[in-house]
């Protein structure tokens, strides 16, 4: 007989008559509201040659909020925006959000047709986008919409399709809007998944959530009020991996950066004093690979967090040795909030090799501080051994893990089947009990029963000194059933044959993991974000298999 719990008299310990003196919800909006009331004058934003305090961001954010409401937005009404990493798109986290509104951020990458679904999938009352975006306004709105509303920056037209985002707020600054708040499990945004299988599904993130994983953002790279962040890593991509909200609840710097060009980057770091910064591995390629064309480093140590993909040891080792960079490996998904653990470091590795260094900081770490509940799991929910080679499904759970996917109940059940939320990344926990990915689901390669991590052969690939970027996949083989295929863009200036490859794998892992073939493209498929798009390699490998 299990004996029931005693409930605990907690009118004895805590005044509940008066909960609402001292009891706040968690939302992102109280970050920006202490910024604006204790550090008015610090700045907030800085953007080309431009800057705003505090003061002045949340004066803009109340303008928002009241001119979304005066457009017909009511509480948990959807109000999209499809923008580079730009103050309006910033000015949305919190405008939208403030108005009781939830934001919908748009990958600029799409076509109009995915952007008129996601608006139709969504509801969305007001649509705000870039002018040099107009290009992807679909033909045919939807009849949720009510108002499109242009930033004027670059490439916009003299004739806008709608009203202009400055005129727009502009009627409403000084207006003090109050937060229409009730519950913090209320949704703060929308936020669309790539839909490279289907449909794109819409993530829920909620006040709550969006809260708890920015302040683990704080403390997973060390921002404080002091810190200067510059907005690599897409915003509209899981609100920027939160860093939207986290930037401002430590009081630092967003230095805004409409596109994310290595020698802006550069240019920005040493004109701002920028100190932090987020990256998708292939971003860090690209910039790594411009620097040592340019002869240009770091002219201080740069706070860098990178994750959307497995890193390479060897783009580690180069981000910090020839750029002088401070790398800090996060992993997590749309559905996480973005980050959702991270390779704590710790001091005594300092001392080991710098191959062996590279290899820890490679694997996906812990739990964020506050996500907490991860494991990894065999197809009956039971946890692996510890060991390091035992593969597994990545499994989370928690405040930091999205309420479900909109309007797609048998979807979120599939998601959450077992009460934990499925990954579908394969991964290994290790005996200090750090959990490494080995690949997707999709993505690993059987070859005559044997699976084949393409992250393992890509990362040993990478340590070639002609390879600039590079991605596994299987191919149909008519014996063995699937062999890898590596896709492979060479350095500017370097050369490699396939045969010199093939056997550069051999010679440091088992035979059967080297790539039966080699194939040298210009570039990769990538998304937005900098993912490379395995699932394009995938179909041109299968075109190929198919003609024999």
């Amino acid at each position: 007989m299990v004996e029931s719990r005693k409930a605990l008299p907690l009118g004895d310990y805590i005044a509940l008559d008066h909960q609402d003196v001292f009891v706040d919800l968690l939302t992102p909006l109280r970050f920006l509201e202490r910024a604006a009331n204790f550090l008015a004058d610090k700045p907030a934003v800085y953007y080309r040659d431009q800057g705003w305090t505090y003061a002045e961001l949340n004066r803009r954010v109340h303008a928002l909020a009241a001119a979304v409401r005066a457009a017909g937005v009511d509480r948990g009404d959807r109000v999209a925006i499809l923008a580079p990493n730009t103050p309006p798109m910033l000015e949305a986290h919190y405008g939208i959000p403030l108005a009781g509104g939830v934001l919908v951020p748009i990958n600029i990458r799409l076509s109009p047709g995915e952007v008129g679904y996601i608006l139709s999938h969504s509801g969305a009352k007001v649509f705000i986008i870039d002018g040099q975006f107009l290009h992807l306004l679909p033909k045919t709105l939807p009849d949720s919409l009510r108002k499109v509303v242009v930033i004027r920056d670059e490439g916009a037209p003299v004739e806008l399709p709608g009203e202009d985002y400055e005129s727009f707020i502009s009627a409403h600054l000084g207006t003090v809007v109050e937060p229409v708040i009730e519950d913090e499990r209320e949704p703060i945004t929308l936020n669309y998944t790539s839909g490279t299988t289907g449909r794109p599904k819409g993530v829920v993130y909620t006040h709550r959530g969006a809260y708890l994983n920015a302040l683990g953002d704080c403390l997973s790279i060390g921002l404080n009020v002091n810190s200067m962040y510059l907005w690599v890593v897409p915003m509209f991509h899981c609100n920027g991996w939160c860093y939207t909200w986290a930037v401002t609840a430590v009081g630092g710097t967003h230095v805004c950066l409409r596109r994310a060009d290595p020698a802006q980057i550069f240019d920005e770091i040493e004109r701002r004093q920028v100190t932090h910064l987020c990256a998708a591995p292939t971003v860090l390629i690209s910039l790594t690979n411009y620097g040592v064309q340019a002869g240009r480093r770091f002219p201080h140590q740069v706070t860098i967090a990178t994750g959307g993909a497995p890193p390479a040891p060897q783009v580690i080792t180069d981000v910090e040795d020839r750029l002088g960079g401070k790398l800090i490996h996060l992993y997590g998904l749309t559905e996480t909030y973005g980050p959702n653990t991270l390779c704590e470091w710790l001091a005594e590795w300092d001392r080991l090799p710098a191959e062996e260094r590279a290899r820890i900081k490679a694997r996906q770490g812990i739990p964020h501080p506050t996500a907490i509940r991860l494991r990894v799991v065999d197809e009956q929910m039971r946890d692996v051994p510890r060991d390091g080679q035992t593969l597994g499904e990545v499994v989370m759970r928690g405040n930091t893990v999205m309420a479900g996917y909109f309007r797609d109940p048998e979807a979120t059940a599939e998601a959450f089947k077992g009460g934990w939320f499925h990954s579908g990344d394969l991964g290994v926990w290790h005996p200090d009990g750090y959990i490494e990915l080995r690949d997707r689901k999709k993505d690993i390669i059987i070859s005559g029963g044997e699976n084949i991590s393409s992250v393992e052969v890509e990362a040993v690939l990478y340590s070639h000194p002609a390879v600039l970027e590079v991605a596994v996949v299987g191919m149909r083989d008519p014996y063995w059933g699937e062999v890898p295929k590596a896709y492979v863009v060479l350095k500017p200036g370097m050369s490699a044959t396939a045969e010199e490859l093939i056997q550069w794998v051999r010679d440091r892992l088992a035979h059967f993991k080297a790539p039966k073939k080699v194939e040298f493209v210009p570039e990769l498929p990538k998304t937005s974000t900098g993912k490379i798009q395995k699932f394009v390699l995938r179909q041109l490998a299968e075109q190929e298999s198919a003609k024999g």
